[in-house]
C-alpha cells in the first residue's frame, strides 16, 4: 500500500526517532509499504519520519545512481546491488574530506541544494530479519545512507544550508508544507487549507 509521504514543516521530521524492538507491529507489512511508497515516488531512500512514524529505521535502493556514466565502476557496483532495510542504525564513524553533491528529498520536492558530507561510513544496524550488521560504505552509497539516517535523527537536508540559502529558498519551503505544489505522489501536508 502506498503510504502518504509527510511534508516538509510537520514535527515528526524534527523529532529524534525511537529505537524499534524485535517484535514490532506488523514490521514486515511496514517495509513493504515502504518499499512501494518509495518506489512510487521514484526515491532512492526512504525513511520512517516521512511517512509519519518517529522510530528509526529507513530503507535505501540507489541503483538508479549506478546509471551515471561519471561515477567509477567500483562506484557503479556498489551502487547495483545496495537495496538495503536498516533497522536501529547507529553511524559509529564518518571519515574523509567533505564533498558536495546536489541532494532532493522526497518530503521537499523542488528544492535541490548542494549538501557537504564526509565520504565514508561505518554503520551498525539490523536488517529486517533482526539480524545485526556493521559496515563501511563510501561516495553516493555513503550519501544516501547518511540523507536518510539524518531523516531518523530529526535533521532535514536543507538545516545543512548556509544562511543565505535557507533564505533564498524560504518561500518555496512555506509553499511545500501549505501543499502549493504539483506533484505526482500523495503527500500530507502540515498547513494544508482544509476545504479547499
Amino acid at each position: 500500500m502506498i503510504l502518504p509521504i509527510v511534508a516538509y514543516g510537520d514535527p515528526v521530521l524534527k523529532k529524534k526517532a525511537k529505537d524499534i524492538p524485535k517484535d514490532y507491529p506488523k514490521l514486515k507489512e511496514l517495509i513493504a509499504n515502504m518499499w512501494e511508497t518509495m518506489y512510487g515516488a521514484y526515491g532512492v531512500g526512504l525513511a520512517a519520519p516521512q511517512v509519519g512514524l518517529p522510530i528509526r529505521l529507513f530503507l535505501i535502493d540507489p541503483s538508479p545512481f549506478a546509471e551515471d556514466e561519471e561515477l567509477s565502476d567500483d562506484d557503479k557496483k556498489q551502487l547495483k546491488g545496495l537495496k538495503k532495510v536498516f533497522i536501529n542504525p547507529q553511524i559509529i564513524d564518518e571519515m574523509g574530506d567533505e564533498w558536495a553533491f546536489n541532494e532532493g528529498c522526497l518530503s521537499i520536492p523542488e528544492v535541490r541544494e548542494d549538501v557537504f558530507r564526509q565520504p565514508n561510513i561505518t554503520i551498525e544496524y539490523y536488517d529486517e530479519n533482526f539480524k545485526k550488521h556493521t559496515q563501511e560504505y563510501t561516495g553516493l552509497a555513503a550519501r544516501v545512507i547518511q540523507h536518510e539516517y539524518d531523516h531518523i535523527e530529526g535533521i532535514l537536508f536543507t538545516d545543512k544550508l548556509s544562511s543565505l540559502k535557507k533564505r533564498l529558498i524560504k518561500g518555496k519551503l512555506e509553499n511545500i508544507s501549505k501543499g502549493k505544489i504539483n506533484i505526482e505522489y500523495r503527500m500530507r501536508f502540515p498547513k494544508l487549507k482544509k476545504g479547499r
